[in-house]
């Protein structure tokens, strides 16, 4: 059995799964005060918390989880009228062939008639990617079908700047590691700042997450950072999409 099988395979019906549905947070765009995107977070049946969910995944449903996640987002979003950029997390180590697991997302999108230069593929991970060279494929074929791609969590644990190097995405978003309390901590935000800079440098959009005070917004807005996702903005929300004139603006 080929990798591709083996994953095509795990994502057959006969995979437990445990309920869940969308939460959907803004991105803002603070430079033009209006809503840029939203980001669709897992949420149990009854709104319970992400980890209730990601906790009950494992080796056996974790391909199926990730290609229903990719579904669910899509046609929610549609379903709410999203008509802003749509930003969908996926695992690199769930996708065994590119070609073929991206079908689901493409047939999706089609069904409800989803633009897919609104999807932007943000790259999750808990572990250190195995293979390289594999996430250049992916990255690569979402490219060619007009999706962006993310590097999340930047600056934390295995995203940094040498994934940069190796890894070309279209925006990054710092880790809430690297925003909270920016303001206070002189080491932390020289090293943030810097980060900022090689991405400008870059042309790479940078998207700070977890921004939850007004004294944060003010280090990082000065940094020319555009794009913000935060408590302090915005919460998920279930079954809605929080728009422009709700974005709490600091």
């Amino acid at each position: 059995m080929t990798a591709g099988e083996k994953g095509c395979g795990a994502c057959g019906k006969d995979v437990v799964m445990p309920p869940f549905q969308m939460a959907f947070q803004p991105i803002v765009d603070i430079s033009k005060r209006r809503v840029y995107g939203y980001e669709a977070l897992v949420r149990g049946p009854e709104g319970q918390s992400a980890s209730s969910v990601l906790s009950q995944i494992n080796n056996e449903n974790r391909y199926a989880f990730d290609q229903a996640c990719r579904v669910m987002a899509i046609e929610q979003a549609a379903a709410l009228g999203l008509d802003r950029k749509l930003s969908i997390n996926f695992l690199p180590n769930a996708v065994y062939e590119p070609k073929a697991c991206i079908k689901a997302t493409l047939t999706a999108a089609r069904k409800v008639h989803f633009p897919l230069d609104l999807i932007t593929f943000e790259i999750t991970e808990d572990e250190r990617i195995r293979d390289t060279k594999h996430l250049q494929g992916i990255i690569s074929e979402y490219r060619n079908h007009g999706f962006r791609v993310a590097l999340d969590d930047f600056g934390a644990e295995y995203a940094g700047l040498n994934s940069l190097s190796e890894l070309h995405v279209d925006a990054i978003k710092l880790d809430i590691a690297m925003v909270r309390n920016i303001d206070q901590d002189t080491r932390r935000r020289k090293i943030t700042l810097g980060m900022i800079r090689v991405c400008q440098d870059l042309d790479i959009d940078v998207v700070a997450e977890g921004v939850e005070r007004v004294e944060e917004l003010s280090i990082l807005r000065d940094a020319g950072v555009r794009y913000v996702q935060g408590y302090l903005l915005a919460r998920p929300a279930l079954n809605v999409l929080v728009r422009d004139e709700a974005v709490a603006y600091a």
